[in-house]
């Protein structure tokens, strides 16, 4: 693409509205819920543990049923997901993390839809989730299309 200076004036109002979005008060408590997550002993063991917990996970899944250590794997990852998911800190970040998400996803579909119905836009925190006329994932049908 060749800059041009409508393209640059595009890029420069983009940043402008980035910078609008990170004064706004969303991302203020966004900001401060991180540094209360990271600033949690007990939070950052349990996600230390979670994961390290992933990497047993992830080569049980190798192997399935089959692997030796499967039921123990998948149980034990199950309660410290939960364990993780409901600690207080760990919660009130996800919140405050999935709010700022609807923020950025409204003004994308807001800037998508000025310029033509037919683009998507992120919604619910999933880019280009497919609408029933076509899909650009390229899973063959794992978003839940039905391309294959």
């Amino acid at each position: 693409m060749l800059a041009n200076t409508e393209v640059l004036e595009v890029l420069e109002q983009a940043e402008k509205l980035g910078k609008m979005i990170k004064e706004s008060e969303d991302y203020e408590i966004y900001t401060n819920h991180k540094d209360q997550l990271y600033n949690d002993p007990e939070a950052n063991r349990l996600m230390t543990d979670f994961q390290q917990m992933k990497a047993d996970y992830e080569d049980v899944q190798r192997f399935g049923r089959y692997h030796p250590d499967y039921s123990k794997i998948m149980k034990e990852i199950r309660q410290l997901k939960r364990e993780l998911d409901m600690h207080e800190t760990v919660a009130s970040y996800k919140q405050t993390e999935t709010q700022l998400q609807m923020l950025l996803d409204e003004v994308s579909e807001i800037v998508a839809k000025s310029i033509s119905p037919n683009i998507k836009a992120p919604k619910d925190g999933v880019a280009l989730k497919d609408t029933g006329d076509g899909c650009g994932c390229g899973s063959g049908g794992q978003c839940g299309c039905q391309a294959s």
